[in-house]
């Protein structure tokens, strides 16, 4: 049987959205591996963005009436844009980097109203010598002028990383959709059809795949249905990912099923396995796993193998062969080194571990399998995988999608990276806990890690407490800071609007999101509105929130987000703009000692915060050595130089900082010699700390403090000796 899997438009372009290549790397495990993926999204944007097909869309876009100033402006320097369109792709894709001295001439590229915003803050921003990261931002301003001429002239619902997002969003009716999928299709939507043909006739599949993670895609994917149960009847198609799981558990519409199928909830592999092994005579339909389907014209939910779920430490590598590996477009939408890094730069992605090892946070769809049900991969196995990708791909930068990864198996795996002399970069989103202390944050970034994110949310310790988040505001400070300080980069995800919240507390937040920039520990951010849901404990129970469910009425389509009153809080809505223009200013650090009531234009509760609030919080210690005795010791640093001087030794440590030098007697250099070595040729058998001091206290018959109160361990501490707990 000859399967095709789809990633419908749009989701990155930067690098391929991985629900494909994770079905794929399941599927090859099984006895169905004949097997073919493309990413729709990327080759619909490579189809616009062509000298041919750009032309194509300025002669329609011509043709309309009442344009705006913009567009017309893009419209009479068409032939520039024409001109230099290969070459700005070529250039994006990282094909030819000489191109941008060309590209950072200031009359090379045309220029629209998104190059208003550069004024004199590129010179800044840049400076003399990051050329590449200029012309990559005019570039990108280049790329956002034509699709501004293309919502205005073509196609209302394009954007480059969303696709009809409006119709999809909180649609309880499939009505709007089926509207549109009903009306003419526009230039874009005939460039998808195209694509499709093309990959359908090469291929020949049986069974067509089609992934939904966002709203985005959802109009995409049901365009593919569409075309597909139109014009190849005898090709199934079916549908799953992220959109079905939270929006269409309770899906009623029989319409629905006149574009797909099947849709499959949750877990792709298992629902995926048992539908082929049905369509190959193997298993009957009542048989099947979390899949709607269409039975006299009403939708019916089977649910009937009792097996459970593939093992995420058996649900195989990612297999990314088949897609356009080094056809995928780096655009820099923020000069902010750690914004970049969503748009920017190919990443491998992978998950470390199943669900979310916390599953407390009221906001979040707790209640459903892809948060609820945790089980983490192994290190070793974790480590098999991104060997096979390395190779698979030739590309060593790793995204680990995890909705929180989990510290100990990061631990585990930055050790076993280390253990293989793996080069990697990598990123995951992780929770802000106290086990990420300073030596395991060093220990994290050696193995690779360049940067983490993680939800600060409200930033107000009543708030964060009333939705179990489990950290504190201190707490976030001291780890985002141990981040920061190992060199690794550090985005919060950010809410306002949470149950309650008042608008003191909302001007507080911003504070204390305004010193965490000020302090350093924080690098990138971004609000976001919180949203009560379906299946999250404020959605399923608002009483014990403190907030009146008040619509919508649950619908046969999607049925997730919720309507809400908040008697108790503020009006949250009129806060929006202030919060979004004072982060992106913190970002670009701009205006970070201005009194965070100045954002708003209106009046506003000051801050009851100290200016120091996160300062202090930092400055706090986490503990001496001597309360470390159970962590284990792990060397990351330059072997030391031993040199005898009569009864004492003199040692020589080169670090980052430059040559440490101490002396110690000559029994206690030894003795040290001989751990370090140890650690550095089995980094697999380490001592703990308590460990070490009795060795050393037997060997040398000196007290343990002698060692621990010690210039040279000192020296070693701050060397690449750590001591992570276990």
């Amino acid at each position: 049987m000859k399967i095709a899997l789809f990633i419908p438009p749009l989701t990155q372009i930067n690098t391929p959205y991985p629900a494909t290549a994770y079905l794929k790397g399941f599927l090859k495990t099984t006895l169905y591996q004949d097997i073919f993926q493309a990413d729709l999204g990327l080759e619909l944007i490579l189809a616009i963005f062509n000298k041919k097909n750009i032309a194509q869309l300025f002669d329609e876009a011509a043709l309309k009436p009442n344009l705006s100033k913009n567009i017309t402006n893009i419209l009479q320097l068409r032939h520039r844009y024409e001109f230099c369109i290969d070459t700005v792709i070529q250039f994006l894709q990282n094909k030819n980097p000489t191109l941008a001295h060309k590209i950072c001439g200031s009359d090379y590229l045309p220029q629209a109203s998104r190059f208003n915003a550069l004024n004199d803050d590129i010179e800044w921003l840049f400076g003399s010598m990051g050329i590449h990261d200029r012309a990559k931002m005019l570039c990108t301003l280049f790329m956002e002028d034509i699709g501004d001429l293309i919502v205005e002239a073509i196609c209302p619902y394009f954007g480059f990383s969303r696709y009809a997002e409006d119709i999809a969003r909180s649609a309880t009716s499939f009505s709007p959709i089926l509207t549109q999928l009903e009306a003419p299709n526009n230039t874009l939507d005939n460039i998808l059809i195209a694509l499709l043909d093309k990959h359908i006739l090469s291929e020949q599949p049986d069974l067509v795949i089609l992934t939904i993670p966002f709203p985005g895609n959802v109009f995409g994917a049901f365009k593919a249905g569409q075309h597909i149960k139109n014009n190849y009847p005898h090709i199934k198609v079916s549908m799953g990912g992220g959109f079905p799981n939270t929006e269409l558990r309770s899906l009623a519409d029989a319409r629905v099923f006149d574009f797909t199928d099947f849709i499959s909830l949750d877990d792709g592999e298992k629902p995926l396995l048992n539908l082929l092994e049905f369509l190959d005579g193997k298993r009957d339909l009542s048989q099947l796993k979390r899949t709607f389907i269409r039975e006299n014209n009403t939708v019916k939910y089977i649910n009937g193998c009792t097996s459970p779920d593939i093992a995420h430490s058996n649900s195989g590598t990612p297999d990314y062969t088949g897609l356009l590996l080094d056809r995928y477009i780096s655009m820099l939408e923020m000069a902010n080194p750690m914004h970049r890094l969503w748009s920017d730069g190919r990443w491998n992605k992978l998950t470390v571990a199943h669900g979310c090892y916390w599953k407390k946070c009221s906001f979040c769809d707790i209640s459903l399998d892809y948060i609820g049900r945790y089980e983490p991969a192994s290190a070793v196995v974790l480590a098999d995988k991104i060997e096979t990708i390395i190779a698979q791909t030739g590309t060593t930068g790793f995204h680990f999608v995890d909705e929180a990864a989990p510290p100990l198996v990061l631990r585990d795996l930055a050790l076993e990276i280390l253990h293989r002399k793996l080069d990697i970069s990598w990123w995951a989103n992780i929770r802000f806990e106290k086990t990420f202390s300073n030596d395991l944050c060093t220990l994290l970034a050696a193995s690779g890690c360049i940067a983490v994110t993680g939800g600060l949310e409200v930033a107000s310790d009543r708030l964060l407490e009333m939705m179990e988040k489990g950290v504190s505001v201190q707490q976030v400070a001291q780890v985002a800071n141990h981040f920061t300080q190992s060199g690794i980069m550090v985005h919060a995800y950010l809410m306002y609007g949470f149950p309650t919240q008042t608008a003191q507390e909302t001007i507080d937040s911003l504070e204390v999101v305004r010193q965490l920039f000020e302090a350093g520990a924080l690098q990138s951010a971004f609000w976001h509105r919180f949203s009560m849901t379906a299946h999250s404990p404020v959605g399923l129970n608002p009483d014990k929130y403190h907030v009146i469910k008040i619509g919508p009425d649950e619908g046969t389509f999607a049925n997730n987000d919720l309507v809400h009153d908040d008697p108790k809080g503020g009006d949250h809505d009129l806060y929006a703009e202030g919060l979004r223009t004072s982060l992106y200013n913190f970002m670009m650090a701009n205006c970070l000692d201005w009194p965070v009531h100045d954002w708003f234009d209106f009046k506003t509760p000051k801050t009851k915060l100290p200016f120091n609030l996160i300062q202090k919080h930092i400055a706090e210690t986490t503990g001496n050595d001597n309360e470390k005795l159970k962590y284990k010791i792990i060397w990351l640093g330059n072997p030391p130089e031993f040199i005898p001087q009569g009864k004492n030794t003199k040692v020589e440590i080169e670090s980052g900082n430059g040559k440490l030098s101490t002396k110690m007697d000559t029994t206690s250099a030894q003795f040290i010699k001989k751990q370090l070595l140890k650690t550095l040729t089995s980094p697999k058998s380490l001592l703990t700390l308590n460990e070490l001091l009795e060795h050393y206290t037997q060997e040398t018959s000196f007290p343990k403090e002698l060692l621990l109160y010690s210039e040279t361990w000192k020296s070693l501490r701050a060397s690449g000796l750590l001591l992570i707990r276990f």
